[in-house]
Formats: C-alpha cells, structure tokens, sequence
C-alpha cells in the first residue's frame, strides 16, 4: 500500500471553501456560472472546472433546528481504483496510479469521450467527469507536480482548522485514530472512518454517511 493519504476531518469543517478555491487557482480553472437553487453549496456538482466542491447538507436536528453537514468532496484515489478497471477495457494505460498512489488520467484520454459516462459510473462516487473545454476527463490529481516537488496538495495547504491533512501513510492513519477517538470522547462515542481499507482519502464522520453527500 504505502503512499500518500488524506484525511479530511469533517468534525472540523466550517465550510469556508478555502480548499474549493485553492484548488481551482492551483489549476487555473475559472469559476462555474451558476443560480440559487436553495443552498449556500456552489457550483451544485463537480464538474469540468471543479475538481473539488464543498458539500452543504442540513437535517433537523433533536433540538427542533437545523444541523449542518459539510463535506469537502473530491477523488478519493482508491487503492483498487474502479475507474481505471473499466478505462482499461476501452483504451489500455488511459488511467495510471504513479508511485505515490495518485491516480491520474493521461493525455490521451480525449481518446475516451465516448466512453466516459461508463467510466464515471464505474466510480462509487460518480467523481470523474468529462471537461469539453480540455477534451479529456478531469478530477483532482493530488496535485502531483506539487507532491513530487516536496510540497503538499493545494487544499490541505489551504484549510485553516485542519480539516484537511496530508502525508505519509503511517502518519495519517495515526493522526486518523487520534481524532477518530477525541471525536467519540465529544461526540458521544459516535464517530467512524469512512472505507478505511479501500481508498487513500479517509473521511471522519460522526453520523450516517447519507447526511453528509446525496447518493450518487
């Protein structure tokens, strides 16, 4: 396994969209034209120009208001990514994972325009999506040039309150179990670590996983 990890901590998230807008400056992707449609989360999707988007969800809660669930969401670059299995069988080597563990779309996936809705939809989360301006499928990278050069992801960089966490393995599966059990000692005893075995994107919840994002 070995690599490189997230952790995205949503016990700490206030939604200040710090990571959505460094990582469309990081790769110089303009903003998306949108409407109100009812909720502070924008754009409504990721799409061809957003590579990551903060989710916002609201719920009632127990005390007869409101509860807010935020959830920055982007590639989880699974360890088995599903994506690249299904890219394979239309154009071989269109999906690579580099030595870090990033999962990343070549130059000639303009070759699979066709094809992407399968692609996508090979993907537990539906993260991939075709770019027309770019002719090629798009998602976040890990901000590979950054990582290779010693430096971290454009988000994690960004997040004020830790939130979002980079690094080694080891280091972010340790870091993982410490907030995993400061949240159960806050919260009650709940709290879990979303597919902690399949994915290097590892999310901190302290409720149902539906609450946080709409089904795919």
């Amino acid at each position: 396994m070995a690599g490189k990890f997230f952790l995205i901590d949503t016990t700490r998230c206030m939604a200040c969209r710090g990571c959505q807008v460094a990582c469309k400056q990081w790769n110089k992707l303009p903003a998306t034209k949108t409407k109100q449609y009812g909720t502070y989360q924008n754009p409504p999707d990721l799409d061809g120009n957003t590579y990551r988007v903060v989710r916002f969800e609201e719920h009632p809660s127990k005390e007869n208001s409101v509860a807010w669930y935020f959830f920055t969401e982007a590639c989880r670059h699974c360890l088995k990514p599903p994506c690249k299995i299904k890219a394979d069988q239309i154009k071989k080597g269109a999906i690579i994972v580099n030595d870090f563990g990033a999962v990343l779309f070549t130059k000639g996936t303009k070759e699979l325009q066709k094809s992407f809705k399968v692609i996508k939809q090979a993907c537990p989360w539906s993260i991939p999506t075709w770019s027309s301006k770019q002719r090629k499928l798009v998602k976040c990278h890990m901000c590979f040039q950054r990582v290779e050069a010693g430096l971290e992801p454009a988000c994690t960089k960004t997040c004020p309150t830790g939130a979002l966490n980079f690094g080694d393995e080891a280091q972010i599966k340790k870091l993982a179990n410490e907030r995993l059990t400061a949240a159960k000692k806050k919260f009650g005893g709940r709290g879990e670590i979303l597919d902690l075995e399949d994915v290097r994107a590892l999310y901190l919840v302290i409720d149902e996983q539906i609450k946080y994002r709409p089904v795919a």
